[in-house]
């Protein structure tokens, strides 16, 4: 009922067209800059001039994008400076981070991400997704606005890294549009375009659309389910419809819609710990495979793009679609009033081997027993002291499933209201805007999933299982969490004269999170459930089933309260939280303009990322916000004649409180596992320098393009472990759950994870000197750098050739361009390009199973890509 409301209400704004207004818009070209060459930016909600505006920003035009090939968001982290992403999942549910501040499963985003000026819509599932835009969003853009610091006063909450926008080309007068063709190795087709419609003089309409499709570059060697993984599969479209209603009301309306179907992610795995004994418990089951897998692989002289996986149906298949409707009412030439309002759905339905593996139960002896196979029981009472299983059986350690045909992984809907209020002075001195914002975020539905643990299955979703090891389990997660998000806001510049500016802003924000689970855990043996067995009411298979909050909801409890085991009624599994924080953020913000094109500043600004809920760990299942306070200086120069551009540096310092860290917990409770915590248990700092330049010379025909950041990142305090009731803060907090113990995973003086001291990025573009008959070529190559990073600080193994496990090593890239445009003078544009030529193997992150399983793995950036673009222009 309250989606439909919204919904109605969203539809009505479109066709009343509530208020709002726009501030006179810059005359610009196709490349988002003015006549004059100067680059236009949003990053404080009017447009302006990127060298006038007082903050880091990077800034990539459409042509930009294309010549990298970016396509999804996670492309984008490769070509810029302080900006870092974890693709722990995959490509398209990654998560971004800048200037070092990550988000960790489960913990809200540091970076916003926006489109037209929309955040993306929310999304918190088992692992992590959303929050961003749909893969293809980046055609037919105006530009991308990559701003590094805290955004919180005029863009909202969870911005402590900074903000990400994403401009999308407008309307126009004119008929025109186009349709590009690209063809690539790794079967690559991609087909684009876009159409602007002028049907009235007051009303215009653009449409474009984005079908790409590459196979995969991980290939699968165990001949079960897809050939190769890392595939990318989807269909992208945007509606933009704009009304001029009167000469000082306009209504814009843009629906974005995204349709994303790969076999997802697979991770190489390199290394295996010899920690565990052999054949000792489960892990010591897993780590043995593991090795048997890296023995195959290393005989056979596998690349590390070669894999093996057991998983027959994987899957990822993410839609995201949000509409959005702006109006703009110049109600004076003081004063514009702009409404933003917006309406989104995002759901993902996911089948995934965690940690890609094709195991078998290894042939190695258990010390002490003469035959292989057999193995200490240490996971229940209720099976045999010892499980005999014949080498080679096979079993899949992880894998995770959708719930049902219908419940997604995750299903999330958001709509926001924003209110502006613009005011601009008669003598110019000075501007504002006071603003609210509303944000409302409901589950479409359950969030649910099935993982099979230690099983074979076809499918956990239908429990099609084999329990090869006797003690296989199905994990069965089953959440809802409704997001408030509220907030009111006002932002000021005073020119006291032509040269000195302060800006000034405040926002206080309203959070709330209200969560509910019924989740349960099912085996098909009596050692995994506390009950008789029972048919499962979806699929019929006989299971016995538990809850997973042992400790709320344990049998003893249960039948103390007079309710039957969960077997065919999970609702006796209820729990229900919720996490409130209210906090307010702020700016200061002074700058000089020395001469007109070189202006210093300087800034100090208040960031917030709000508290979370994680049902996994009973009584240890929230957390609290931290804050962050940022200081940064700046010098902004910009030049013309013979050699124009401009060139940006930024000096910056974060320091940030009540971190948000994970902490292992140890169980004191029967039949409650330990497992790790989101705490609020340490500081930490940032700081470092960004540079951002370009220059052309040779009357514009040479163009050299830097990007640089230099980062330190470091954890400055971090509570030490403590146990129940020991008299500390984190021992108090153990007090009433489970757990007798807690250990934060960081330490002080550990490096932030994903976070290179040192990123370059260089670009040389030269256009040959040729009659306009001709037409247009340029040539152009990219260069990147990206410095070592830890990946996982928690793991400290050595792989064979020197690597340590937790960490990334440095690697270059280097991609070409040939662009030929306006073909003899014809409509028709060319393009060759190539991406990664020197073929770097180089990984983007780990999975994070050493500890736990003994298993280590890399996930692996693109491959060499090469391919060639056709484009057919029309119209004016």
């Amino acid at each position: 009922m309250a989606n439909r409301l919204i919904k109605n209400a969203l539809l009505l704004s479109v066709a009343a067209s509530g208020i709002a207004a726009a501030t006179p818009a810059l005359a610009q070209d196709s490349a988002g800059a003015t006549a004059s060459g100067d680059i236009i930016v949003t990053a404080r909600r009017v447009e302006e001039r990127l060298q006038d505006v007082p903050i880091s920003i990077t800034v990539y035009n459409q042509d930009e994008l294309t010549k990298r090939n970016i396509t999804v968001a996670t492309d984008l982290a490769t070509y810029t400076p302080s900006l870092s992403v974890n693709e722990r999942y995959g490509p398209e549910k990654a998560s971004f981070s800048l200037r070092g501040f990550n988000q960790d499963q489960s913990t809200a985003p540091t970076v916003g991400v926006y489109f037209a000026e929309v955040v993306g819509v929310r999304a918190q599932g088992g692992t992590t997704s959303g929050n961003s835009v749909g893969a293809g969003a980046f055609m037919d853009l105006e530009n991308v606005q990559v701003l590094k610091g805290p955004q919180g006063t005029l863009f909202g909450r969870n911005t402590t890294g900074g903000a990400i926008l994403l401009t999308p080309k407008k309307p126009t007068d004119n008929l025109e549009g186009y349709i590009e063709g690209t063809y690539g190795n790794y079967d690559q087709v991609r087909v684009q375009g876009a159409l602007n419609v002028p049907l009235a003089d007051t009303f215009k309409v653009r449409v474009a659309v984005d079908r790409n499709k590459r196979d995969g570059y991980m290939r699968n060697l165990s001949d079960v389910g897809p050939k190769a993984y890392n595939d990318r599969n989807y269909l992208a479209a945007r509606l933009s419809i704009l009304a001029e209603l009167t000469p000082d009301l306009e209504n814009y309306t843009i629906f974005h819609y995204s349709d994303s179907d790969t076999n997802g992610y697979a991770a190489r795995i390199v290394g295996c710990s010899t920690a565990f004994a052999p054949n000792a418990g489960t892990s010591g089951i897993v780590a043995s495979a593991c090795a048997d897998q890296v023995a195959r692989q290393n005989a056979r002289g596998d690349s590390l793009y070669d894999v093996e996986s057991s998983n027959r149906n994987p899957f990822l298949k993410i839609k995201q679609w949000q509409v959005i409707n702006t109006t703009t009412w110049q109600a004076s030439d003081t004063l514009t009033v702009k409404n933003i309002m917006s309406y989104g759905e995002f759901e993902e339905r996911a089948n995934f081997d965690l940690y890609t593996s094709n195991f078998t139960v290894s042939n190695v002896t258990t010390p002490g027993y003469d035959l292989p196979g057999f193995y200490p029981n240490t996971v229940s009472p209720l099976i045999p002291a010892f499980i005999n299983v014949p080498p080679g059986t096979p079993f899949q350690y992880i894998v995770l499933d959708t719930a049902d045909p219908v419940t997604g992984n995750s299903s999330q809907s958001t709509f926001t209201e924003e209110l502006q209020l613009q005011f601009d002075s008669v003598d110019g001195r000075f501007n504002g805007v006071l603003g609210g914002y509303l944000e409302f975020s409901r589950p479409l539905g359950f969030n649910g999933g099935r993982t099979g643990i230690y099983l074979n299955c076809v499918r956990p979703q239908n429990l099609e299982c084999q329990n090869p090891l006797l003690f296989g389990s199905i994990s069965e997660s089953h959440t809802k969490l409704n997001f408030d998000n509220h907030g009111i806001f006002a932002q000021g510049t005073y020119n006291f004269t032509d040269q000195l500016s302060l800006t000034a802003g405040v926002r206080y924000t309203f959070d709330k999170i209200a969560g509910l689970q019924d989740s349960t855990r099912a085996g098909f043996s009596a050692n995994a459930g506390t009950g008789p067995l029972f048919p499962d009411p979806l699929t019929g298979v006989m299971i016995a089933r538990a809850c997973t909050d042992s400790f709320r909801h344990g049998p003893a409890q249960l039948a103390a309260d007079g309710l039957p085991p969960p077997a065919a009624d999970r609702s006796v599994c209820t729990t229900r939280l919720t996490n409130k924080s209210n906090k307010p953020t702020w700016l200061i913000n002074a700058d000089y303009k020395i001469t007109p094109d070189l202006m210093v500043y300087a800034k100090y600004a208040r960031g917030y990322r709000q508290g979370g809920i994680n049902f996994t760990n009973p009584g240890v299942e929230l957390w609290g916000p931290e804050s962050l306070d940022s200081y940064e200086v700046g010098v902004k120069s910009s030049f013309r004649g013979a050699v124009s551009g401009y060139f940006n540096v930024t000096g910056f310092y974060n320091d940030l409180k009540d971190m948000q860290v994970f902490a292992g917990l140890v169980s004191d409770t029967p039949g409650v596992a330990g497992g790790a915590a989101i705490l609020n248990a340490g500081s930490a700092e940032s700081y470092g320098v960004e540079v951002d330049g370009s220059i052309a010379v040779l009357d514009n025909s040479l163009r050299f393009d830097l990007g640089y950041t230099y980062l330190h990142t470091e954890v400055k305090d971090v509570e030490a472990g403590a146990t129940k009731g020991d008299g500390s803060r984190l021992g108090d907090l153990l007090v009433g759950t489970p757990f007798g113990a807690v250990t934060p995973t960081v330490s002080p003086g550990s490096q932030f994870t994903l976070s290179p001291k040192h990123k370059l990025t260089a670009t040389a573009t030269y256009t040959l000197p040729l009659d306009a008959s001709i037409g247009d070529i340029s040539i152009g190559a990219t260069w990147v750098h990206t410095g070592k990073q830890i990946s996982n600080g928690s793991v400290p193994a050595v792989l064979p050739d020197g690597t340590p496990l937790g960490s990334i090593p440095s690697y270059d890239l280097l991609n070409l361009n040939l662009d030929w445009k306006s073909v003899a003078g014809s409509p028709i544009d060319l393009a060759v390009f190539a991406t990664n030529v020197t073929k770097e193997v180089y990984p983007v992150n780990t999975g994070g199973g050493w500890n736990s399983s003994g298993i280590g793995d890399w996930l692996l950036g693109v491959p060499r890509m090469y391919g060639v673009r056709v484009r057919y222009n029309f119209g004016q």
